[in-house]
């Protein structure tokens, strides 16, 4: 007889979810909307966060979770959130830090420091601030999982939103070296890097991307990436997402080290 390919190899034990509690930011559409969605499907309890209240509520009714209003940008807000996550279902042992927006603005002429500061903290501080606000309650669970909503734009040069590109790096940067650092407490951290995927924030991309005949990627096929990364062993990973590809971690170059005469 065979043996089951293992999750990482394409086969997501959605088993191993029933029951745990789950952390959902920005789950009120798009990605984290199927995340929530995923997670509920595989008998996780879910708390929905996200600042549109109707459409959290609608989704936290379909998964039977939790909503929770939560800006991310902001630390108390996550301290409440986690703090709600453990009133309602006595604890938390995984947190999906998914809530993000588009920049709006570059560097030059149309350089905008509100939208600059928006995007930075749903992108960057809202992972940061998520993180912070999270483990005590995973530790107190004995381990648990964080996964990250970064981009394609967080592996690669993205000229036409070097901003975006620059707040999904720093989100790269911090699942690559957070996971080995919270491997002591048991707790993995991993992100996901889809390309152009359905969501609010290819809204504007849309015409662009049809015109050059650029498929989306559909929310669900990020979502089963998302579970297969929660159910593997994997930590301090960075899973890219592209259509007609397998989903799998990025294989990141080793980084030179000093020259002969460093070292001599």
């Amino acid at each position: 007889m065979t043996a089951p390919e293992s999750p990482r190899e394409g086969q997501t034990d959605s088993a191993a979810l029933a029951d745990k509690v789950a952390i959902v930011t920005g789950g009120a559409s798009g990605l984290g909307r199927a995340m929530a969605l995923a997670l509920g499907k595989a008998g996780a309890r879910v708390v929905v966060a996200d600042l549109d209240a109707q459409a959290g509520r609608e989704v936290a009714d379909l998964v039977g979770g939790a909503f929770r209003a939560c800006d991310v940008s902001d630390l108390d807000a996550n301290r409440a959130l986690v703090d709600f996550a453990r009133q309602q279902y006595g604890g938390v042992d995984i947190a999906l830090l998914n809530a993000g927006v588009a920049t709006g603005c570059g560097v030059g002429d149309d350089f905008d420091p509100a939208r600059y500061r928006r995007a930075m903290g749903a992108n960057l501080d809202g992972v940061v601030y998520g993180t912070h606000a999270v483990l005590p309650a995973l530790r107190a669970r004995g381990g648990g999982s964080i996964v990250a909503t970064s981009s394609l734009a967080g592996l690669t040069a993205v000229p036409l939103d070097p901003l975006y590109a620059a707040n999904k790096h720093a989100v790269v940067g911090l699942a690559r070296s957070l996971g080995p650092a919270l491997a002591p407490d048991n707790v993995r951290f991993n992100a996901v890097c889809p390309g152009f995927a359905e969501s609010r924030i290819i809204d504007s991309l849309r015409d662009m991307l049809t015109a050059q005949g650029l498929p989306v990627i559909p929310a669900e096929v990020v979502a089963d990436t998302v579970l297969r990364i929660l159910t593997g062993d994997g930590t301090g990973e960075c899973w890219f997402v592209q259509p007609d590809r397998e989903p799998e971690p990025f294989r990141f170059r080793t980084v030179p080290g000093p020259g002969r005469s460093a070292a001599a």
